[in-house]
């Protein structure tokens, strides 16, 4: 099945990459940022879970050392490991996050940082749908993608070749609040990673909330 041969596509593109992605997108401040919005609504000791979390940094780490429990998930057995090591506090799994089970109204927030693009647009807007059944009402999302109008091409990334999909920004908020979320506030930007290999890539954040009572 194609959705098959994308998520293992993935994992062997983070597989390569492995400890070269935290650096090279380590000086991100739209994503600091980001969890800096997710901490400032949780309450002590909440249930956090991180959709594609790859080294644990600085999603989970963060998280963690503020004192919430994190469970982090991603498709790339070498990503999973790197976290597990570097944050210990956490739950790391490794499994494709459309077969993991997600009861509902489990979590108190719910972080989504670039794990989308790997998808086709069906699965997408049916995962974000999941999530926020996961989250409990009045939870919140945060989730960053980036921004082009693009369905399954083949472009480079950090030097490897990956199939990517995505939306224009209109359409990606769009599909976020017929998820069933309202967007509290967003940042779009410019971010070049810090790879030899890299190039200028928009991105957009997301943040927002599920309605205690959102049809979903």
């Amino acid at each position: 099945m194609v959705d098959e041969e994308h998520g293992s596509g993935a994992a062997a593109v983070f597989d390569a990459l492995g400890a070269d992605y935290e650096k090279a997108f380590a000086g991100s401040a739209a994503h600091r940022s980001s969890l800096e919005w997710v901490l400032g609504r949780l309450a002590p000791g909440s249930r956090v879970l991180d959709v594609g979390s790859g080294t644990g940094r600085p999603t989970a780490e963060t998280l963690v050392a503020a004192g919430h429990e994190v469970l982090g998930v991603d498709v790339s057995p070498v990503m999973v490991e790197l976290a597990g090591r570097q944050v210990p506090g956490a739950s790391f799994q490794c499994a494709d996050i459309r077969e993991v089970p997600l009861p509902d109204a489990s979590f108190d927030a719910v972080c989504v940082y670039f794990s989308l693009l790997q998808m086709s647009r069906d699965d997408q807007s049916r995962l974000l749908r999941r999530l926020v059944r996961a989250l409990k009402p009045g939870g919140s999302l945060a989730v960053a993608t980036v921004p082009l109008d693009v369905e399954d091409v083949e472009g480079v990334f950090m030097g490897r070749k990956v199939r990517v999909t995505s939306f224009a920004a209109d359409d990606f908020t769009a599909m976020v609040t017929g998820a069933g979320l309202s967007v509290v506030s967003q940042e779009s930007l410019l971010f070049t990673p810090s790879h030899p290999d890299a190039v200028p890539e928009p991105h957009l954040f997301l943040h927002c909330r599920r309605e205690p009572r959102s049809p979903v």
